[in-house]
């Protein structure tokens, strides 16, 4: 059998394999490889067949990344395909909020490329290669891109930019065609992120509207005009007529601010309606995830509430010696710090109340993990302060300002809000007394917390006294809590934070 015939046959059950520290295959389409270069592309003819090999610095396993692919082709230089990866395991779709970068920049390794919405957060997301970015294909403020979907081309030799600026996805092989391509493994690793993958399409940032006859009659010399798709996404939704706007932009292109400044023009060609006064305000992917979760929750968790009245008067003097001894260390420690410090302490004494359910089984923790509901411009988060059972009170302080301000900034990692054991939703500060909450799947239980109140409650001896009243109320999963473990819980809760000194035994 010839040299030829060996690899023909090889190839008969491998669209790729690596030979002599190179990676053959029967396709242009090449994976990324970690570590790798297009040192140089052997064509050899067998038959119909041309195959097309790669150098390894080192001979290594193949490693993958769904999120780019590195391409050649006859009528493009070689370039990075890059995709929308799923920043959060709960991820299906993203939103550009913006591109960090711009076309023809110079990208180093750690950029920051583009800032992605997901359904936890808003996250920055680095480039994945050095290079150039040759082509932005999915604009900025574009909705619901789904996992997978093609965003950019990176280019490693700045002059390959202009060979991309007519550039159109239908010109490369896609992303799902790179994993037919791929060995048997990578096919089933990467299923979800093909099925996942349409046509590159440019999504209108507004849910587009049935248009009557006559808008699209004038769609026909509104495209004539020099404007930015989101210009004509805004102005169809506002039915303003672009020829009659003069544009800001390069060579007089209107862009979005041109139609958001101009005046509402009335339509002849529409009847006139009663100006009904509201605004439609469209669904974040954070909303959606949030609405979807407590929606299950509400449906799927036997809820039921317990509520406590706690003098918190020892807490409050214990809090102001501590501040007053780490003020040199600029910390102030807050009530709230206290009530994380003793739920997690609660739970390591309940164990029960720091368990989820599994449907077949009930999971407990050895270690606490504290959610903190904290509310954003664009929702609720709960970021985690893990551990909380080992840290002191000046640590839980510094952990939860970090935090906080991280999830009011949309800068939170997926690891700082991924997990939690029990969560923890204080309204006290907006003068809320009580409430309920709803339970954050998979956990167990939430505690909610209310403000602190000024009472008059009997002493030892029966004489009034003025006391600090701190209301709790804790949701529990009544399929993993019973009654009297969630009381217990309370019982102990109560405990550490009238009599806090006792959270140091």
């Amino acid at each position: 059998m010839n040299r030829f015939s060996s690899i023909k046959n090889v190839l008969k059950f491998n669209r790729r394999f690596v030979l002599d520290g190179r990676v053959l295959s029967d396709s242009p389409m090449h994976l990324d490889l970690q570590n790798a270069s297009f040192q140089r592309k052997i064509h050899v003819s067998l038959g119909n067949n041309n195959f097309h090999c790669c150098r390894l610095r080192q001979r290594k396993h193949l490693q993958h990344n769904f999120n780019r692919f590195l391409c050649s082709t006859n009528d493009l230089p070689q370039h990075f395909l890059v995709s929308l990866p799923a920043l959060s395991p709960t991820m299906e779709m993203g939103t550009i909020v913006s591109w960090e970068k711009k076309e023809g920049d110079k990208l180093n390794d750690g950029d920051l490329l583009a800032e992605i919405e997901t359904d936890k957060a808003t996250m920055g997301f680095e480039t994945p290669e050095e290079g150039y970015l040759a082509k932005i294909l999915i604009p900025a403020g574009t909705k619901d891109i789904p996992i997978g979907k093609l965003l950019c081309i990176i280019v490693p030799d700045e002059n390959d930019i202009k060979a991309f600026a007519n550039y159109t996805p239908k010109q490369s092989t896609t992303v799902e065609s790179a994993a037919k391509s791929s060995p048997e493994k990578f096919k089933a690793e990467s299923s979800r992120t093909s099925s996942q993958q349409p046509e590159t399409t440019q999504h209108s940032i507004l849910p587009t509207q049935p248009a009557p006859v006559s808008s699209q009659i004038k769609s026909s010399s509104n495209a004539r005009i020099l404007a930015s798709p989101l210009a004509r996404s805004l102005a169809k939704e506002k039915g303003i007529d672009l020829s009659l706007l003069s544009g800001t932009g390069p060579g007089g292109r209107i862009r979005a601010n041109d139609v958001l400044n101009a005046s509402p023009q009335k339509s002849l060609d529409q009847p006139t309606l009663r100006s009904v006064d509201m605004i439609d305000i469209s669904l974040t992917n954070i909303r959606q995830t949030i609405a979807k979760r407590l929606t299950m929750s509400k449906q799927t968790i036997p809820h039921y509430y317990l509520t406590a009245e706690i003098e918190i008067n020892e807490l409050i003097r214990a809090r102001e010696q501590l501040n007053e001894m780490l003020k040199s260390e600029n910390i102030k420690l807050s009530i709230n710090d206290f009530i994380i410090k003793a739920s997690a302490l609660a739970c390591l004494k309940v164990p029960q109340v720091n368990s989820s359910w599994q449907e077949t089984f009930i999971r407990q923790f050895n270690t606490v993990d504290i959610s903190i509901a904290v509310s954003t411009d664009s929702g609720l988060i709960t970021p985690i302060v893990f551990n909380a059972e080992s840290k002191g009170l000046s640590e839980i302080s510094n952990t939860v300002k970090t935090l906080a301000k991280k999830a009011r900034d949309g800068k939170l990692q997926p690891q700082e809000f991924q997990g939690g054991t029990f969560t923890i939703s204080n309204l006290g500060m907006f003068g809320v007394t009580n409430f309920s909450a709803v339970i954050n799947p998979p956990q167990s239980c939430i505690l909610a917390v209310g403000n602190t109140e000024n009472r008059l409650v009997p002493d030892t001896e029966g004489k009034p006294k003025a006391s600090k009243i701190l209301t709790v109320t804790l949701s529990c999963d009544h399929r993993v809590v019973d009654g009297a473990v969630g009381a217990t819980w309370l019982k102990q809760f109560r405990q550490f934070i009238s009599k806090p000194f006792s959270m140091m035994l």
